[in-house]
C-alpha cells in the first residue's frame, strides 16, 4: 500500500489550503493526517476509522477541530484535509497514513506517505 500527498504550498496566514493524499490500494483500513513541525514530534490532526462499529467516523485533535476539516473519497480512494484560516504556527511537513494500530494503547499506522511542505508565512 502506497499513499502520496499533494496540495502543500506558501501561503499567507488567514489562507486556505486542500491537501490530498491517494491511497494506491483498497483495503479496508483507517486514514488519518499528521504534522511534523521543525523541531517537534509527529502530531495526529485527525482520522477516519475503520474500526467495528466506528468505521468511517472522524475525530480530531482539540486544538485543530474547526480550522481543520477531514473529508474522503471513497470511490477515488482519496483523503482530504482541507485547512482554513491558517497560523504561522501551522508551518508543518503534513503526512497522510493508513491502516491504523494498537500498541500498549498507543496509536500508530503501517503505511505512511513522504510528506508534503506547508509554510504559513505573516
Amino acid at each position: 500500500v502506497q499513499v502520496v500527498e499533494s496540495g502543500g504550498g506558501s501561503v499567507l496566514a488567514g489562507g486556505s489550503l486542500n491537501l490530498s493524499c491517494v491511497r494506491s490500494t483498497y483495503v479496508t483500513c483507517g486514514m488519518a493526517w499528521y504534522r511534523q513541525a521543525p523541531g517537534k514530534g509527529r502530531e495526529l490532526i485527525g482520522r477516519i476509522t475503520s474500526e467495528g462499529s466506528r468505521e468511517g467516523k472522524i475525530t480530531y485533535a482539540d486544538s485543530l477541530e474547526g480550522r481543520f476539516t477531514i473529508s474522503k473519497d471513497d470511490p477515488k480512494n482519496t483523503l482530504y484535509l482541507q485547512m482554513n484560516d491558517l497560523k504561522t504556527e501551522d508551518t508543518a511537513t503534513y503526512y497522510c497514513a493508513t491502516c491504523e494500530s494498537w500498541s500498549a494503547g498507543r496509536l500508530w499506522y503501517q503505511y505512511w506517505g513522504q510528506g508534503t511542505q506547508v509554510t504559513v508565512s505573516s
